[in-house]
C-alpha cells in the first residue's frame, strides 16, 4: 500500500480475514482490499489499509494473530472477515463465537471501531447449523454495537460469472461488487474516525 507523508495524520484500517480478503486465485492488486485503498485515496481520505488476511484462516487463527497486529498498527478501524472456514469445516459454532467475541473485545479495547463482515455457509451441514452460523454475526453486532455487513458475498455468491472454478471463491470481476458491499457500512465509520484524528492533530 502507498505510504502517506509523515506530516499527514494517518488512520489505519486493519483487515483481518481469510481467502475472501486475501485475493485468493488472483493478483493482490485485484482484490477488494487493495481496491479499497485505491478508493480511499481517490476520495481524499488519509486512511491506510493493512491487509492481515491469510487464505485458510479460521477464527482461531485470526484470534492468535490479532493482538500483535493491534499493537503494531494501532488501527482506528478493524474489519473482521472470518468464520467461513469454520463453517466449511463444520467446526464448533460455540468456539467460533468465543473467538470472534475475543477479537471484537481486543479491538474495542484499543478504541478501534469494528466492522463485522458476515458470511453464510452451504446447507449441507443442516438447517440448524447454517442458521445458527449466520445468527452469530447478528448477535455479536447487537451485543457490541458493531457495524455489520450481513453477507459479504450477497451480490456474487452462486453466480458463475463472479466465481472461480471451485464455486467458492469470487473472481476478479466480483471484487468491485464486494467492495461496494463493504463500503456501504464502512463509509460511516470513516467519517467518525476522520473527526477523531483531526481533533488529535490540534
Amino acid at each position: 500500500m502507498t505510504a502517506l507523508a509523515a506530516t499527514e495524520p494517518t488512520s489505519h484500517i486493519l483487515v483481518v480475514g481469510d481467502s475472501l480478503s486475501a485475493a485468493y486465485g488472483m493478483l493482490p492488486e485485484q482484490g477488494w482490499v487493495y481496491l479499497l485503498q485505491q478508493r480511499l485515496q481517490k476520495k481524499g481520505y488519509s486512511h491506510q489499509v493493512t491487509n492481515f488476511s491469510i487464505s485458510g484462516d479460521t477464527t482461531e487463527n485470526g484470534l492468535s494473530r490479532l493482538q500483535p497486529a493491534l499493537n503494531q498498527y494501532h488501527p482506528k478501524i478493524v474489519v473482521l472477515e472470518l468464520g467461513a472456514n469454520d463453517g466449511l469445516r463444520g467446526l464448533s459454532l460455540k468456539q467460533m463465537r468465543i473467538n470472534l467475541t475475543k477479537m471484537v473485545e481486543q479491538s474495542q479495547a484499543v478504541q478501534a471501531k469494528v466492522l463485522l463482515l458476515g458470511m453464510k455457509v452451504p446447507p449441507n451441514l443442516g438447517k440448524i447449523y447454517t442458521n445458527r452460523f449466520h445468527q452469530i454475526y447478528h448477535e455479536l453486532a447487537n451485543k457490541y454495537e458493531l457495524s455489520l455487513v450481513p453477507f459479504l458475498l450477497k451480490n456474487v455468491a452462486g453466480l458463475a460469472e463472479f466465481n472461480q472454478e471451485d464455486g467458492l471463491h469470487p473472481n476478479e470481476k466480483a471484487q468491485p461488487l464486494i467492495l461496494d458491499t463493504v463500503w456501504e457500512k464502512l463509509f460511516p465509520l470513516l467519517t467518525i474516525c476522520s473527526v477523531d484524528i483531526s481533533a488529535q492533530a490540534y
